[in-house]
């Protein structure tokens, strides 16, 4: 069997798989599926300052080889998460990602400063929440905004920080640029597209939002190219995710120069799809003849 063990900044993953933030919640519920010691990492539920109800329903809409969801980062907090969920997974042998949001950088670097002792592997920061003191852009829209916040985090953080990337803007190896020079050891990508759905009957957006946040296998050409673009821009390690759904799919993300998978929206049409795709890459690393999952990483071959 092939080497499915990587590396990124300094913590090593048992194999390239990981779950994304928002579609795992924080492992239990699929612990009682299979031993979900056997993935990679678990990006666990976004985490903010203050506990959050979300928002107001309906917030999932079903699209063509897809999902809508405007959820509104509902979560416990960082208290919560440090008091009754994390103390549920610190037994489980596998890499713990903290996924952290805000809505104005102090709120950030307070959640980070508070998860500094915490048994936890990497902090992964999203950065696609709207920044209330410049007027709701986006975080991750601007490079100049996303290397100050990168900055900010990265001065507080004692695990290695990870940077997730939102799909909306108009250059996203500009944006991976900035975080790697705000000194994130790593960046995630794709993050949700904005995306919307109407009510013909009722002349209404199917989502009390409006609009929400577009995932699964509908997105996955976006996601791998914007991938490939920002692992030929950046010098540190890139998580593939977005539409991933199969063992092709996170060979072609790794192809494309990724060093790690995210599974996410997948996770919800069948719960053993990480299982799969693990199995899937040792198959397909066998048949190849290839002796470490790192050998084929950025192997594609542009015409």
């Amino acid at each position: 069997m092939a080497d499915l063990h990587v590396n990124i900044a300094g913590v090593d993953f048992k194999n390239p798989v990981i779950t994304a933030s928002g579609t795992f919640g924080f492992g239990q519920e699929y612990a009682r599926l299979y031993d979900i010691s056997r993935l990679g990492g678990i990006s666990c539920k976004g985490t903010t300052l203050e506990p959050r109800m979300g928002n107001p329903a309906p917030r999932i809409a079903e699209t063509p080889s897809g999902i809508l969801n405007s959820v509104g980062l509902q979560n416990p907090g960082v208290e919560g998460f440090l008091q009754h969920d994390l103390p549920l997974l610190e037994n489980t042998d596998t890499v713990i990602i903290a996924n952290i949001a805000g809505s104005q950088v102090e709120d950030y670097v307070e959640t980070v400063r508070r998860l500094q002792d915490a048994p936890i592997d990497m902090i992964e920061m999203n950065i696609s929440c709207p920044n209330v003191k410049e007027g709701g852009v986006s975080f991750g829209t601007l490079p100049k905004s996303v290397e100050n916040i990168t900055k900010r985090v990265k001065a507080v953080a004692k695990q290695p920080l990870i940077v997730k990337l939102t799909p909306n803007v108009t250059d996203i190896a500009e944006i991976a640029a900035a975080a790697e020079a705000g000194g994130a050891d790593a960046i995630s990508l794709i993050n949700t597209l904005t995306g919307m759905k109407i009510d013909i009957h009722t002349r209404r957006p199917i989502l009390k939002n409006n609009t929400g946040g577009m995932s699964g296998a509908a997105v996955f050409p976006v996601a791998l190219r914007m991938v490939w673009q920002a692992t030929n821009r950046v010098h540190i390690p890139v998580i593939g995710l977005g539409g991933i759904t199969k063992w092709q799919d996170a060979v072609e993300m790794l192809l494309a120069g990724a060093t790690a998978v995210q599974i996410g929206t997948a996770n919800f049409t069948d719960a053993y799809t990480p299982l799969k795709v693990i199995d899937g890459l040792n198959s397909y690393l066998d048949a190849h003849g290839e002796k470490s999952v790192t050998d084929i990483v950025g192997k594609v071959q542009p015409w």
